[in-house]
């Protein structure tokens, strides 16, 4: 293990007390804090904040703008897209069936979370799985099926309750076939049993 060589990283912010293994992709503008270690062949992307006491395994992708709240460790099989939110504690898995005295490296699942998906405090992703863009999944949770985009998921096993809007707000429940956010106005198809972006104020940003 090593200390962070500045060098290799500009414009990269890492506390003293983490720990860099090279070599290793983090992009500029990323912020990485205390007690946290970013192990060799990760690839990191741009303005990310990896917060206190996370672990990044080998050759995990994570995309820019991801937030990665303490005590997260994201193992190898785990590609985070843009903007993808981890709450504190959630859990990631690689292994179905693991055993201690039995060594599965070359059988890891992968999990893949699309771009702008928040994965709440406390919940579990019971690998192979992959959430969809824009989803929520509810604190404490355990999602063990591939969740659509823009759903909103809880329970123990998860289960769709409803919508979310990109702007994280629940969107009204109805039948329609156009639902309108009350917070910030995005609109969004409504056909069977997903839905589609019409218009996004976000992407005039």
């Amino acid at each position: 293990m090593s200390r962070f060589d500045s060098a290799k990283h500009p414009n990269v912010q890492v506390h003293d007390s983490a720990y860099v293994d090279e070599p290793c992709e983090i992009g500029a503008g990323t912020k990485i804090w205390h007690f946290s270690h970013i192990m060799a062949e990760s690839r990191l992307g741009k303005n990310c904040n990896i917060g206190q006491n996370v672990v990044v395994s080998p050759r995990v992708v994570i995309g820019d703008n991801v937030k990665v709240q303490n005590n997260v460790s994201i193992y190898t099989g785990v590609v985070l897209e843009d903007d993808v939110f981890c709450g504190p504690s959630m859990v990631f898995t690689n292994i179905v069936n693991p055993r201690s005295e039995i060594v599965r490296r070359g059988k890891y699942q992968r999990t893949l979370v699309r771009r702008g998906a928040s994965l709440g405090a406390n919940c579990t992703l019971v690998c192979p799985v992959q959430i969809g863009r824009f989803a929520f999944v509810g604190a404490g949770a355990v999602v063990a099926k591939d969740v659509t985009d823009y759903a909103l998921v809880v329970g123990v096993p998860a289960k769709r309750v409803g919508w979310v809007c990109r702007c994280g707000d629940r969107l009204p429940s109805t039948q329609d076939e156009r639902i309108v956010c009350t917070s910030c106005g995005n609109e969004y198809a409504n056909r069977d049993g997903t839905i589609s972006p019409i218009k996004e104020v976000q992407d005039d940003d």
